[in-house]
C-alpha cells in the first residue's frame, strides 16, 4: 500500500498534494468517527485504509457547492 505512495500518479490524479493530504485526513477523521471503510480492512490502520480507499479510485476530492478552488 505504502508502495503506492512512492510513485507521484495517485497524487497528480487527486490534484497534488495538498489535495491529497486534505482528502485521506478527512477520510481518517470520518473513520475514526465510525465510517465503514471501503476496502477490506485486513488488520490495517485507518491510514493505510484511507490510502487504500485513494489508490483503488473509491473516494475523490471535491470541492463544496457554491466554493470555488483558489478562492478564500
Amino acid at each position: 500500500m505504502i508502495e503506492a505512495l512512492k510513485d507521484d500518479k495517485i497524487v497528480h490524479e487527486l490534484g497534488g498534494r495538498f489535495k491529497f493530504t486534505s482528502l485521506i485526513q478527512h477520510r481518517i477523521r470520518e473513520l475514526m468517527e465510525g465510517a465503514r471503510p471501503l476496502v477490506e480492512r485486513n488488520g490495517r490502520t485507518d491510514f493505510e485504509v484511507a490510502v487504500q480507499e485513494a489508490v483503488e479510485g473509491k473516494i475523490h476530492y471535491e470541492l463544496e457547492e457554491g466554493k470555488e478552488e483558489g478562492a478564500k
